[in-house]
């Protein structure tokens, strides 16, 4: 079985490989290598949003929230998936239009409120995608442990790198090129594994229950989910490069409801087999990890088809992520050519790699993440808006960190604590500090407007 596993982790990864190297211009400018400006249609840009989206932590997260919180919190978490790509949507056209030429959301800061605020929404978009990508990556390192005999450590290296050779050399083309067929492959990867699955499924006793925790319980975790998640992939530059990347803004529209459809559906789909798996009374181990213990009621050769499925999760998500960390950069360093570029994408693989080699959980950083991006989304979106001055919108985000402790801090007395509980020990998603952090920064964001007296209109 362990050659059936290499040789089905050999293909998929060839496959990409191959797949990126091969949809590399040789006229390619620097701006092409990192918007493929105003070139794709809608499939391809909603494939794009599906497969990038994607990654090895559907396998994980939706199947345990589906198992322990209840189907609220898993219908919270498929909204929250799939509603950046919403926001995209809207709000993609009127920035497009806005600057036709740009390449980034800090960019667009820049351009509304200045290099402080562009340098601020800079790193929180950079911490956030290097915390996914190390996640990623500690993630198939993981599931190959536990699907096979392979060396976890061998596989997180052979992805990184496969997907680094076509992104550094391809950029945005070749992650787009790849994503297309990552997502038609992942589906059908998917769609085999939730069939053989439910089909080995034992059947629910008579006294099982619908999982879940009391109902106000379940709506608070499906908020903190959806706040989280969504201003969290609001700072994903990779997504962000597709708004460029598309060929007008219905090609954009359309993609994104597609991407975001999708994307809803196999959140749901996935996070409904944990519910199936405590109905039924299996064995969820310690840790629960609920679609894995799926695997072991089900033939031997599902869990090659499953690791196949999560290097092409793994792979789809990360080949993103990566150019759209370099394209950040890029934006940030002006005069880079397109050689140091791809040399800019090789080097900052390397602490990432270190990262996800040390076995680590990323859960907590992933969180302290999210509450950063959440702290500031709303004055930068709100740059949309010609009223808004640059003062209230860094007002505003400064406003949104103390917000993210505010709540705690008024409930316990500690500051202390509350900084404490912002920085969610033991990996709890919680959510005082996210309505905290968006009700500052958004009303003192309008208070400071008001104030101004401003009017571009």
């Amino acid at each position: 079985m362990i050659m059936t596993h290499l040789a089905g982790l050999v293909a998929a990864l060839c496959l990409f490989g191959w797949l990126g190297l091969r949809a590399r211009k040789t006229t390619d400018t620097l701006d092409d290598y990192m918007t493929a400006r105003n070139s794709q249609g809608a499939v391809t840009i909603g494939l794009s949003f599906l497969a990038s989206g994607m990654g090895a932590w559907i396998l994980f997260a939706p199947p345990e929230v589906g198992a322990f919180v209840g189907p609220v919190a898993l219908a919270g978490y498929a909204l929250g998936a799939a509603l950046p790509f919403i926001v995209f949507a809207m709000l993609g056209p009127r920035i497009r239009e806005s600057m036709p030429e740009g390449r980034s959301i800090s960019e667009f800061a820049e351009q509304r409120f200045g290099k402080g605020m562009r340098r601020w929404v800079s790193l929180i978009s950079v911490l956030y995608m290097a915390c996914f990508l190390s996640a990623e990556l500690t993630a198939i390192g993981s599931i190959t442990g536990l699907l096979s005999d392979l060396n976890g450590q061998i596989v997180i290296i052979a992805v990184a790198v496969t997907t680094l050779i076509y992104t550094s050399w391809g950029g945005l083309r070749a992650s787009l090129a790849t994503d297309r067929w990552q997502a038609l492959l992942l589906m059908a990867l998917l769609a085999t594994v939730l069939f053989v699955d439910w089909k080995h499924l034992p059947a629910s006793t008579s006294s099982a229950e619908l999982p879940g925790i009391p109902f106000w319980s379940a709506v608070s975790v499906a908020l903190t989910l959806v706040l989280a998640v969504t201003a969290a992939n609001l700072f994903h530059q990779g997504y962000w490069q597709r708004v460029w990347a598309a060929r007008d803004n219905a090609s954009l529209w359309k993609g994104a409801i597609l991407g975001g459809g999708t994307t809803m559906i196999v959140v749901a789909v996935v996070g409904g087999l944990g519910i199936s798996a405590v109905m039924a009374g299996l064995d969820l181990g310690s840790p629960a990890i609920p679609f894995f213990a799926l695997l072991n009621a089900a033939p031997a050769w599902l869990g090659a088809v499953a690791l196949i499925l999560a290097v092409t999760l793994v792979a789809s998500s990360v080949d993103t992520l990566q150019n759209g960390i370099a394209s950040l950069a890029v934006a940030e360093k002006k005069g880079l050519t397109l050689s140091s570029a791809r040399w800019f994408t090789v080097i900052l693989m390397v602490p990432v790699i270190v990262i996800a080699l040390q076995g680590v959980s990323v859960l907590r950083l992933f969180l302290i993440a999210d509450l950063l991006c959440a702290t500031a989304i709303i004055p930068v979106l709100m740059g949309l808006w010609p009223r808004v001055p640059p003062v209230a919108a860094i007002t505003g985000a400064l406003a949104g960190l103390i917000g993210a402790v505010l709540p705690d801090w008024v409930v316990t007395g500690s500051l202390s604590e509350a900084i404490t509980i912002a920085s969610f020990p033991g990996g709890a998603p919680t959510l005082a500090p996210f309505v905290g952090a968006l009700i500052a920064s958004s009303g003192v964001t309008l208070v400071m407007t008001a104030l101004s007296g401003r009017d571009n209109t």
